[in-house]
C-alpha cells in the first residue's frame, strides 16, 4: 500500500468567493471566524465578496488561502476523510504554514496571525517597483543558474526562487535583474520568459529585512511538533523538530522553493497519492509534470471533497 501526502498551495491560487462552498460545515466556518479574530478585522468578507485588488494584497492573500485550504480539509474530515491520517504534509510557500497547521504544528488562528504579519513584512521589505519576479519556462535549472549569476554580477540581482517542475522556475530580485533574465532567457534556453504581477521579490535575499522580522514573531510563537512529518520547502527533506521548523521558515523567505525536489523526495518516501487542498489546481499541475504516474486527488471545494473521501478509504 503506497503512502500519502496532504499537499497545499500557496499565493496565486486565490479567487474571490472561494470557501463559501464549505460554510454549511461548522468547523470550516469556525476557522474563518477565527481567522477574521486574527487579523483584527472582516478578513472573511474579501474573500467570499471581494474586491479582487485587496484580496491580491499579500497580508490578506496569504490568511486568505491559507483559512480556506483548511476549510477545505474540513470539509473532506467532516465528509468522513478524518478517518484518514496523511504520512506527510508540504505546501509550496505560504502553503507549508497551512501544511503545518493541518498536521497541527500550529493553531489556525495562530497561523492566520502569524501569515497575516509574514506577508505585511513582505510587502514592506523593497519598496513598490523596485524588485519583480519572472517565470522562466523550458529552461533547465542549471543553465538558469548560470544566467542568473551572469545577471546579477553585470545589471542587477537576479536568483531562483520556485523550482516548480521540469521547464517551470520562477527567478525573483531587483527589477533590473528580472528584466534582464526576460531579454536574456534565450541564453539559458529558455523557451518563453513571463514578468509576474507581483508585488516584490519573494523568495530572493532582497526578502532579508522580512526575514529577520518574521525571526523575531517567530521566536515568541507557539509551535509544536507535527503530527505527521513536513517535508520543507528549502531542504525539500523531512522536518518535524519544532525549532529546525522555526529556522526553516525564516530561511524560507529567501531562499528558492525547492518544490520539484519536494515531490521527488515524497515519492522516493513511497508515497503515491498526492491530495491538494485548496482553491484552484495548482499544486496537481505541478506534480502531474514531475511523475505522470503517481495519483493526484484534488480537494478545491466542498464537492470534491465529499467526493475525493470514497476514493481514497
Amino acid at each position: 500500500m503506497g503512502k500519502i501526502a496532504f499537499v497545499f498551495p500557496g499565493q496565486g491560487a486565490q479567487a474571490v468567493g472561494m470557501g463559501k462552498d464549505a460554510l454549511h460545515i461548522p468547523a470550516a466556518k469556525q476557522l474563518y471566524e477565527a481567522a477574521d479574530e486574527a487579523v483584527g478585522y472582516a478578513l472573511s468578507r474579501i474573500v467570499f465578496d471581494g474586491p479582487e485588488e485587496a484580496l491580491k494584497s499579500t497580508s490578506n492573500t496569504q490568511p486568505a488561502l491559507l483559512t480556506t485550504s483548511l476549510a477545505y480539509l474540513e470539509a473532506f474530515r467532516a465528509a468522513g476523510g478524518a478517518k484518514l491520517t496523511p504520512d506527510y504534509v508540504a505546501g509550496h510557500s505560504l502553503g507549508e504554514w497551512t501544511a503545518l497547521a493541518a498536521a497541527g504544528a500550529l493553531a489556525p488562528m495562530d497561523a492566520a496571525r502569524l501569515v497575516h504579519l509574514r506577508g505585511r513584512y513582505m510587502e514592506e521589505a523593497v519598496p513598490g517597483g523596485r524588485g519583480g519576479m519572472a517565470a522562466v519556462l523550458g529552461a533547465e535549472r542549471e543553465a538558469l543558474q548560470a544566467l542568473c549569476d551572469a545577471v546579477t554580477a553585470e545589471t542587477g540581482r537576479v536568483e531562483l526562487a520556485n523550482v516548480n517542475c521540469p521547464g517551470q522556475i520562477v527567478v525573483s530580485g531587483a527589477k533590473e535583474g528580472v528584466e534582464a533574465v526576460v531579454s536574456r532567457g534565450k541564453e539559458a534556453g529558455a523557451k518563453r520568459v513571463i514578468p509576474l504581477e507581483v508585488s516584490g521579490p519573494f523568495h530572493s535575499s532582497l526578502m532579508q529585512p522580512a526575514a529577520d522580522r518574521l525571526e523575531a514573531l517567530l521566536a515568541d510563537a507557539s509551535l509544536d511538533a507535527p503530527a505527521v512529518p513536513l517535508v520543507a520547502n528549502v531542504t525539500a527533506d523531512i522536518v518535524r523538530e519544532p525549532d529546525a521548523i522555526r529556522r526553516l521558515l525564516v530561511q524560507q523567505v529567501c531562499a528558492p522553493v525547492l518544490w520539484e525536489d519536494s515531490v521527488n523526495r515524497l515519492i522516493a518516501l513511497g508515497v503515491d497519492t498526492f491530495v491538494e487542498f485548496g482553491p484552484g489546481s495548482v499544486l496537481s499541475g505541478l506534480i502531474k509534470k514531475i511523475n505522470k504516474d503517481v495519483r493526484i486527488v484534488t480537494v478545491n471545494g466542498a464537492e470534491a471533497a465529499a467526493a475525493a473521501v470514497p476514493t481514497l478509504l
